[in-house]
């Protein structure tokens, strides 16, 4: 199945992306109303946290007083740690039930309002979250729920700001417009993102670049793009991982590129890789297997072995190459960025070559092929500019 996380500050109108995706046939799960659910009379995460915070927390009725525990948790933070100890073990069980239900062949969405507070983007797909300006945030709970603008202003400064979403967000759904200019961008996303992601989820399809040519001006939003598919890898690799690292041309601040994200990730042998349940479990998590493609010609004359995985998101081509940790194959991957990066000279002169190919070639397998002279004759520069550097990767 595919998981998809949606979050966007109060007031941006999330529930109304939530409505729309349930009714294009997305299971929505709402952590709010889970978190409601896990300690409805009689649960036992109500009957926990009456014993932790007393009596005095429950109605007469023996309900949650949801004020009451408020004005504890929210002036102490030892026990909203607590509080929380208590019901997200329950919240986070009854959410795999209900994905559990939902069935392989559904696109889930989490509804969860802290989304990016708690750092649980890598834990999905996909990550949405709707926007909206302030001021636009503001009127609107004023509108829907009565707040004063104090009262609008100080919780929207208790959450996370628009800089942290939009760094989390593979998808940011703007809404200062209208309701309907709302649900037709939800309406193209579900059509030309989720409905195939989830194809591609479940046939362990890779997304793939037009054949046709295209090299873009350098996006500022490649390196964030990039860290994000990193933190899904690293969740997925788990021990297996090494190093993982934005590499290729998209990693290079100021050089054209195709829109294709490259990825290393750094392994201790390539065995550990052909492991069937962590292959089984790469996919699972977005990044298929591609067998036919198991090495590289090596600069140095030899074969390069690695294992290369796509993205099967049709939102965000990505080519991940896994490479043994040392080996000559990811020490050139890494140290010709670096020397790109560092050298203004040796990237104009790249960057001076892919537009004299993309001058005179159409497709991408072509351009592939006529950049290997190039790459074969500044090997060794490329090494001598490691070495008289003192260039190496940091591990930590």
């Amino acid at each position: 199945m595919l998981r998809v996380g949606l979050t966007g500050g109060i007031g941006s109108g999330k529930s109304t992306v939530a409505q729309r995706l349930s009714t294009l046939g997305a299971v929505v799960i709402d952590s709010d109303v889970l978190a409601r659910e896990v300690v409805a009379p009689g649960s036992a995460g109500l009957t926990a946290v009456a014993e932790r915070f007393g009596e005095d927390v429950l109605e007469a009725d023996g309900s949650l007083n949801r004020a009451a525990l408020g004005a504890i948790v929210f002036a102490d933070a030892q026990a909203r740690r607590d509080l929380e100890e208590i019901t997200h073990p329950l919240i986070a069980r009854r959410t795999a039930e209900l994905a559990e239900q939902a069935g392989e062949r559904s696109v889930v969405v989490h509804d969860v309002p802290l989304l990016v507070e708690k750092h649980m983007g890598p834990g999905y797909h996909l990550v949405v979250v709707v926007g909206a300006a302030e001021s636009t945030r503001t009127k609107r709970l004023a509108a829907t729920r009565g707040m004063t603008l104090e009262e609008a202003q100080s919780r929207i400064a208790a959450q996370a700001t628009d800089d942290e979403r939009r760094t989390a967000a593979d998808v940011w759904l703007d809404n200062d417009g209208s309701r309907d200019e709302l649900l037709a961008a939800v309406d193209l996303l579900w059509s030309e993102r989720l409905v195939p992601f989830e194809h591609n989820l479940r046939t362990g399809t890779r997304s793939r670049r037009p054949e046709r040519l295209a090299l873009h001006e350098p996006d500022p939003a490649w390196p964030e793009q990039a860290e994000r598919l990193l933190g899904r890898l690293r969740r997925a690799f788990g021990d297996v991982l090494v190093t993982a690292d934005h590499v290729g041309s998209t990693a290079v601040p100021g050089l054209i590129a195709k829109d294709v994200i490259d990825l290393q990730i750094g392994v201790r042998s390539l065995t550990d890789v052909d492991d069937p349940e962590l292959l089984e479990r790469l996919r699972a998590a977005g990044f298929p297997d591609v067998a036919e493609n198991r090495q590289d010609n090596g600069k140095d004359g030899t074969v390069w072995p690695k294992r290369f995985l796509g993205s099967a998101d049709p939102g965000r081509v990505a080519h991940v190459h896994v490479r043994e940790v040392d080996s000559p194959g990811w020490r050139w991957a890494l140290a010709f960025r670096d020397w790109m990066r560092a050298d203004p000279g040796a990237r104009e002169e790249y960057a001076a070559e892919k537009r004299r190919l993309a001058a005179t070639l159409s497709t991408v397998g072509e351009y592939a092929d006529a950049k290997e002279p190039w790459f074969d004759s500044v090997h060794e520069r490329a090494t001598a500019w490691a070495e008289a550097s003192g260039w190496s990767h940091p591990r930590g």
